[in-house]
């Protein structure tokens, strides 16, 4: 049976957020950034904040890692009023959605590799991605094979325009054709996609507020397009800016000196606290803080907008 629920109480919060982590590595500085901004933002607000695994890749999630977060999400007093829930377990509910979507004509299979599209596309912007220029929207049925990514459609061009306010780096007018194409939403290998499983998953859990880096601001319209063709009402989005290391590259699971195995031998939470605090603006130093001492002050507007590099 298909579990329709929202996972709200019986009064929902004014506000409800989420920190919704990969379990394919120990979380970095950059992750504790953006789960401690998250956290300060529901919090600051009366709401909610809530954990969500999204352990949809099955060749790059792992258990253990799921368990290093919530232990290291603990360790700095960063405690989740609701779940964990878990995205590898929500499969018959993502295929509920996708059927809806198929009934409807806005999916069809894509039978091209990454190595087809990179050879006939180039990147878009700055950020490298690739469009979509929908080669396999209208192949002749005779010429499938199997197996098949599933991609959702989207506009026409000049019909694909969405806005949106972001709540840190204003507004945004993305045009979903030529900026992003169309969009797989379940892997050849079955897997299920990220934009699908957060979309569903986030309407269906009640968030209303999602805050993340902003190397996914891109994302955003992509989501709202695929919340509003489900019927859903879109969360706010607010992006925030990049922990980047020494050389101005952004952090990633591979920078091991900046992983929380690394911090936790050197540096106490508070520490760890105080030192995210002055880069968001929020300490005008990097003294030695608890995460819930900064709940009161919390601003959006002390948030550096620029990248910021430890």
């Amino acid at each position: 049976m298909i579990d329709k629920r929202d996972y709200t109480d019986a009064v929902q919060p004014k506000v409800k957020g989420r920190f919704a982590p990969s379990p394919t590595g120990r979380m970095h500085l950059g992750n504790v950034f953006s789960a401690l901004l998250s956290w300060l933002s529901a919090k600051s607000q009366g709401g909610k904040w809530l954990l969500r695994i999204e352990d949809i890749d099955p060749q790059r999630s792992h258990r253990e890692y799921a368990e290093l977060i919530m232990d290291d999400l603990h360790w700095l007093g960063l405690d989740w009023d609701e779940g964990p829930y878990w995205q590898s377990e929500r499969g018959e509910i993502y295929e509920h959605y996708l059927q809806q979507l198929r009934e409807r004509g806005l999916t069809y299979p894509c039978y091209c590799t990454r190595a087809d599209i990179m050879a006939t596309q180039a990147p878009h912007e700055s950020d490298g991605r690739v469009v979509y220029k929908g080669t396999c929207r209208n192949l002749p049925p005779g010429l499938r094979t199997s197996p098949a990514a599933i991609r959702m459609k989207v506009p026409d061009e000049g019909e694909g325009l969405v806005t949106f306010s972001d709540g840190h780096y204003g507004t945004h007018t993305v045009d979903l054709t030529t900026q992003c194409g169309d969009f797989i939403v379940r892997r050849k290998d079955g897997a299920w996609a990220y934009q699908l499983a957060v979309v569903v998953d986030d309407a269906l859990m009640g968030i209303n507020e999602v805050v993340r880096g902003r190397d996914l601001l891109l994302s955003s319209p992509q989501q709202i397009y695929l919340a509003r063709q489900l019927g859903f009402t879109p969360p706010r989005f607010t992006h925030l800016p990049l922990l980047c290391n020494s050389a101005g590259q952004r952090l990633s699971k591979r920078d091991r000196s900046l992983d929380m195995e690394s911090l936790r031998a050197h540096y106490s939470p508070q520490q760890i606290i105080g030192m995210l605090a002055h880069a968001a603006g929020l300490q005008t130093d990097d003294s030695p803080i608890e995460a819930p001492g900064l709940i009161e002050g919390f601003s959006w507007s002390s948030v550096p907008t620029a990248d910021i590099q430890r």
